[in-house]
């Protein structure tokens, strides 16, 4: 550790997002000295400031909009709400205020050293943020990710990234989401739901890559309705910024448009960090790669959450955060989960864990289903929304649950009992003879899980129960 470092700490964590924040918390607990480093104004990094937090705020107004205008298909009509956009903004602003300010008085309780500014390694044992050097024993890099460009668009403020979309400066008549994946079709259903007429361009042959194509079918069903266009294997040619709006080439179309949200993935910010200062390995994507105890090709430096590598999810960076913070404290533990849970917070929403039909068929996997309809469902049935799916991927001949997909209202709160059941190594036997409360959309699980057992008793099973 340099003598002259102005800050001198045995953790220096480098971003402070729910990865970074987390680990420094962790690490403080274990009584290590931390200083947690970060350009933003307030901690939590994008997830909290820009992104997961503020997304899922606008998510519930657009949630309570659009179940209040399908009511009138119960014989309860309301008149035509009155969005007052500033209002709106200002609520979801709140929302964020409040998890942030409590991430400063969790830090200060815990003694964490706040530096703020962007911070780039000088050393393989220190950081220089602005006029400020931090010497550290160790260092986990926290740095995140942002959001992908494209780099024919003209410089034009109409034209939103996800950060810009979430400040709903105005809602457009027509809005292009450029990115048929989670973030575009998020924003998409929050603008859809006030008021903007939507169109979708995705390159790809299918909306959320990744996801099984039977959970997509079921949200693309619904949003086909709603939404102006959706357009599949079709990609942006050209934009012209003009006064009247942004003229768009796609496909073999030229339409006009309000605002264009561009959604077409995120990059790493292992590039931005001086690494190379420190001798950390930073692969052409920008990613860093890390063994299983977080380690990087430097040894008492760690990387952890969208830096590290795909999954780019929040709930992937806070448990990566523990186990280094863990690691450095002299735990011996090690990275080792067969099961990350991925969540679009669309309309139905769509969730996924553990092996996916699509990878099963791609990597040669044996696999059976058992997929439960929730037009079988009679919680579904009374809340008016029987267009989702629950299914369970198991093993052939022992049932053990391998992955999990579930679409529709809710499907995101739902997936955290089977992966607890892969993680548990559990079969569909042990979630089937679950008692599962009545009636609820829990159910779904349990019912897909008897479909597996051939036990189904609310349809017909598809095979017989062996004996």
């Amino acid at each position: 550790m340099p003598e002259d470092a102005d800050v001198k700490v045995q953790v220096a964590v480098l971003g402070a997002g729910p990865g970074g924040y987390t680990a420094a918390f962790r690490a403080a607990d274990l009584g290590l000295s931390v200083a947690l480093i970060d350009k933003g104004e307030t901690l939590g990094g994008v997830c909290l400031n820009v992104g997961c937090i503020p997304s899922k705020a606008l998510l519930h107004i657009a949630k309570v909009l659009t179940e209040a205008e399908e009511m009138a298909e119960a014989g309860v009509s309301f008149g035509k709400p009155t969005i007052d956009i500033d209002h709106v903004r200002a609520w979801k602003n709140d929302v964020v205020g409040r998890l942030t300010g409590g991430l400063e008085g969790l830090a200060k309780q815990r003694k964490v050293q706040v530096v703020r500014g962007s911070g780039e390694f000088t050393s393989p044992n220190s950081i220089k943020v602005g006029d400020t050097v931090v010497g550290f024993e160790h260092c986990i890099i926290a740095s995140g990710s942002e959001a992908s460009t494209l780099p024919f668009l003209p410089d034009d403020p109409r034209i939103m990234d996800s950060t810009s979309a979430l400040e709903v400066e105005e809602i457009p008549e027509r809005l292009l989401v450029i990115g048929g994946g989670i973030i575009g079709l998020e924003m998409a259903t929050v603008y859809d739901a006030l008021g903007s007429k939507v169109t979708v361009v995705e390159l790809l042959d299918q909306l959320i890559p990744g996801a099984d194509k039977d959970l997509v079918r079921v949200l693309e069903k619904r949003i086909k309705g709603r939404y102006e266009a959706i357009h599949l294997k079709t990609g942006v040619e050209a934009v012209e910024a003009g006064p009247d709006g942004l003229k768009v080439k796609f496909g073999d179309s030229e339409e006009t448009f309000d605002r264009i949200l561009v959604a077409v993935g995120r990059r790493p910010n292992g590039k931005v960090i001086g690494a190379d200062a420190a001798g950390v390995t930073v692969d052409e994507r920008g990613f860093i790669a890390s063994d299983s105890q977080m380690r990087t090709n430097v040894p008492h430096i760690f990387s952890i959450g969208d830096v590290r590598g795909e999954p780019m999810l929040a709930h992937k960076a806070t448990h990566e955060g523990v186990l280094a913070a863990e690691v450095i404290a002299g735990h011996d533990v090690s990275w080792d989960v067969r099961s990350i849970p991925s969540v679009a917070y669309t309309d139905p929403e769509v969730a996924w864990t553990g092996l996916t039909e699509t990878q099963a068929k791609a990597d040669g996997i044996e696999y059976e289903i058992g997929a439960f309809p929730w037009a079988a469902s009679g919680r579904a049935l009374s809340v008016g929304r029987s267009d989702g799916l629950t299914k369970l991927v198991v093993e052939p001949g022992t049932n053990r649950v391998l992955g999990a997909g579930i679409v529709g209202v809710n499907a995101g709160e739902l997936l955290a009992e089977a992966v607890l059941a892969i993680e548990a190594g559990l079969d569909a036997e042990d979630i089937a003879l679950t008692i599962h409360p009545h009636p609820t959309l829990s159910e779904t699980v349990g019912f897909a899980a008897e479909m597996a057992e051939g036990t189904i008793t609310d349809i017909m099973p598809k095979r017989k129960k062996k004996a």
